[in-house]
C-alpha cells in the first residue's frame, strides 16, 4: 500500500492505494496560498482499524512542513488526531 497525493488550484487528496485500488482518502481545499483544509477522511470499510486515516494525516503533515504551509482541520478525524499529538502543532493553523 502506498499514499499519494493528488493536488489542484483549488483541492487536493492524499489516497491509499492497495492493488491499485484506492481504499482510503483524505480530502482538503486551499484556503489560499499557504494553508489547506482537510474536510474530509474515508477509509474502506475492509480496511477499517489499520491506521489508513493515521497514514493520510501525517503525509499531509509531511507536504505541510516540507512547503512551509498551514493546515486547518475541519474534518472530525484530523481534529480529533490533532487535538491528541502536540508535536504537530507546528502546522496547525
Amino acid at each position: 500500500m502506498e499514499v499519494i497525493q493528488k493536488n489542484s488550484d483549488k483541492h487536493g487528496s492524499f489516497e491509499v492505494i492497495d492493488q491499485e485500488k484506492s481504499v482510503a482518502q483524505m480530502t482538503y481545499t486551499w484556503a489560499g496560498p499557504t494553508k489547506f483544509i482537510i474536510d474530509h477522511t474515508e477509509v474502506d470499510a475492509d480496511y477499517a482499524g489499520k491506521g489508513l486515516g493515521k497514514q493520510m494525516l501525517m503525509a499531509a503533515v509531511a507536504f505541510a512542513r516540507r512547503d512551509h504551509l498551514k493546515i486547518m482541520p475541519l474534518c472530525p478525524f484530523a481534529k480529533s488526531v490533532f487535538d491528541k499529538d502536540a508535536t504537530l502543532a507546528d502546522v496547525l493553523f
